[in-house]
């Protein structure tokens, strides 16, 4: 799903920035033209999702210097409210999250998501996640 959107993340310091790279398959309305809101939304529940999971993954690395054994399991969505505040042009679009609150069964993520400039949001959302049981580390 992430690379059928083509979706990809960059990762700076302890700063995560997803980024949804433009291409015309994304727009939902020709007339406008604007990003669908479909697309708009998937975009902001990876990049939630994709932070959550890397944060949790870090704390362990940080905090014990392992990984968890075996495929990395991802929090799974529970419900998830978009807020479109604007027309997402056809142009690349870039998201960060924030972990609001994490425990060890639900966690709580923000996430903005802007084109051209980083305080002009075109998009925010908040989900609320199920954590996967916490795997054994090696």
């Amino acid at each position: 799903y992430i690379g059928f959107l083509g979706i990809q993340f960059d990762r700076r310091g302890d700063e995560l920035t997803a980024i949804l790279p433009y291409h015309d398959s994304l727009i939902g309305n020709p007339m406008l033209p604007a990003l669908h809101g479909g697309a708009t939304a998937a975009f902001l529940e990876v990049a939630a999702i994709i932070e959550l999971a890397w944060s949790s993954l870090w704390e362990g690395v940080e905090a014990e210097g392992t990984l968890p054994e075996g495929p990395l399991r991802l929090p799974k969505t529970i419900d998830f409210t978009v807020d479109y505040l604007r027309t997402g042009l056809p142009r690349d679009a870039y998201a960060r999250a924030r972990v609001n609150r994490s425990g060890r069964r639900y966690a709580s993520v923000h996430v903005e998501a802007w084109q051209d400039n980083r305080s002009r949001l075109f998009a925010q959302a908040t989900g609320h996640f199920l954590m996967p049981p916490v795997a054994p580390r090696i």
